[in-house]
């Protein structure tokens, strides 16, 4: 189940005095039920409770009233006076500037965006002051899911590559559940699992229950009772552990290694996987039953190239903040446009890893010179081309494939007006198809 973003609760005014200008902007946020109202100079119209509001406005503007953003407390999409203006910032020292030749998809991406970031505001807190990024339309969708579920009892099954975050998505699950978060928040690592203990691990042992029991032993279900238990990398787990965790599943009981005594559990699990579950169960590799059991919610995190630039920048920067030393923090803010398009363009096979690896390195670099030296830098960046040069071929392949699918779709939406069922003619499929593979690519709307 997909739940569409929406963005009904929002106003945007367009300060523009082009009829074609506002038109455009009207047509291309219809889909997201966006509100669009002209504003005048310096002159809003009234603005609901509990509405979100920001503006798009023409960087002409400033020439008729400099003063205009001062005004008003809203997020501003400022639009350029030059086309494709590469590396230009906002006049009033934002980021947040789209080229007045700005398709539907560079507009839609940067109001989800600015939208999303004030939307998911209210996301719980994470342990260790980790942070969520969300830039993208990929992104921003995944995490309307992940409220939208947060407060079920439901198990879910979280999908994705290496590398790109599943146990932030699971602890957000988690903290987000108002039954679930009083108790803790239990990962395992299924691929760790030492052989012969797996019981004890799991299920808990009394004392003297084996040579070197000297105490009793809580494991990870009775840890994770009255919470959540995350296995991470559940497709490593051997068909007969499976067996003994669907067991608990359906029956809700438990018993310690050693103990005839039954313990009742109530937790709610999460699992993650960067494997194809369902090939494994046609391989007989991995039990139907049990995968029924985990998948009743399904949720699919986006990897770093279907994410894009906005999302890998917005991370770069984000640790290259907290890397730096008392006093040094405006430094991130200070990146180099050449290394912003670097940072921007590569490819991070190892996904957000990868990606904060490279930013703790050139960190260190920025943090021991006090300057972006590019020489050292470079060498940094070489290394991460050198390791995307190591991608498995059956992996770019398929990454490539589902790069041009997507732009393929988005070119065929915005030819025809984002209206999914001549979409789907142009593109010789059912409506169903290309919603699957809308939502497999992270295409919203």
């Amino acid at each position: 189940m997909t739940v569409k973003a929406n963005y009904s609760n929002l106003h945007l005014f367009v300060a523009q005095g082009n009829a074609d200008f506002f038109d455009r902007v009207a047509r291309c946020l219809r889909p997201l039920g966006t509100i669009v109202s002209r504003a005048d100079t310096g002159v809003l119209h009234d603005i609901a409770p509990g509405d979100q509001s920001l503006a798009l406005v023409s960087v002409s503007v400033l020439a008729l009233d400099p003063s205009w953003y001062a005004h008003h407390d809203m997020p501003v999409i400022w639009v350029g006076n030059e086309r494709r203006e590469k590396g230009t910032l906002d006049p009033l020292g934002g980021t947040a500037l789209l080229p007045p030749d700005f398709t539907d998809v560079e507009l839609r991406t940067m109001v989800t965006s600015v939208v999303g970031e004030l939307s998911h505001l209210g996301l719980p807190a994470l342990a260790n002051g980790a942070t969520v990024v969300a830039r993208s339309i990929s992104m921003i969708s995944l995490l309307d899911e992940v409220m939208a579920f947060a407060d079920s009892d439901q198990n879910v099954l979280i999908r994705g590559e290496t590398g790109v975050g599943k146990e932030l998505i699971a602890e957000l699950l988690h903290r987000g559940n108002q039954h679930y978060s009083k108790g803790q928040f239990v990962p395992v690592n299924c691929g760790a699992i030492p052989d012969g203990l797996f019981e004890s691990l799991f299920f808990g042992h009394v004392k003297g229950a084996f040579t070197g029991a000297v105490q009793t032993h809580k494991g990870y279900l009775e840890q994770a009772n009255d919470g959540t238990l995350f296995l991470d990398e559940i497709g490593d787990l051997p068909l007969f552990q499976q067996v003994k965790l669907l067991r608990v599943l359906e029956t809700g009981v438990m018993t310690r290694v050693g103990s005839e005594t039954p313990i009742q559990l109530d937790f709610r699990l999460v699992a993650a996987t960067n494997r194809n579950l369902r090939e494994l169960v046609q391989a007989d590799r991995f039990r139907s039953d049990f995968y029924y059991r985990l998948a009743v919610i399904e949720l699919e995190v986006p990897n770093l190239e279907h994410r894009g630039a906005a999302d890998k920048i917005a991370i770069f920067k984000m640790v290259l903040t907290r890397m730096m030393l008392p006093g040094q923090e405006g430094r991130a803010n200070e990146i180099p446009g050449w290394l912003v398009d670097r940072v921007a363009t590569l490819q991070f096979p190892g996904n957000i890893r990868q990606l904060r690896n490279l930013a703790e390195r050139i960190g260190v670099i920025v943090r021991q010179t006090n300057q972006w030296d590019e020489k050292l830098i470079n060498r940094a960046l070489e290394m991460v081309m050198d390791a995307g040069a190591g991608v498995p071929p059956a992996l770019a392949a398929r990454r490539s494939a589902d790069a041009v699918e997507r732009a393929r779709i988005l070119s065929e939406l915005d030819r025809n007006e984002w209206h999914r069922q001549k979409t789907a003619q142009e593109l010789g499929i059912s409506r169903k198809s290309l919603w699957e593979k809308m939502r497999k690519l992270g295409i919203m709307g």
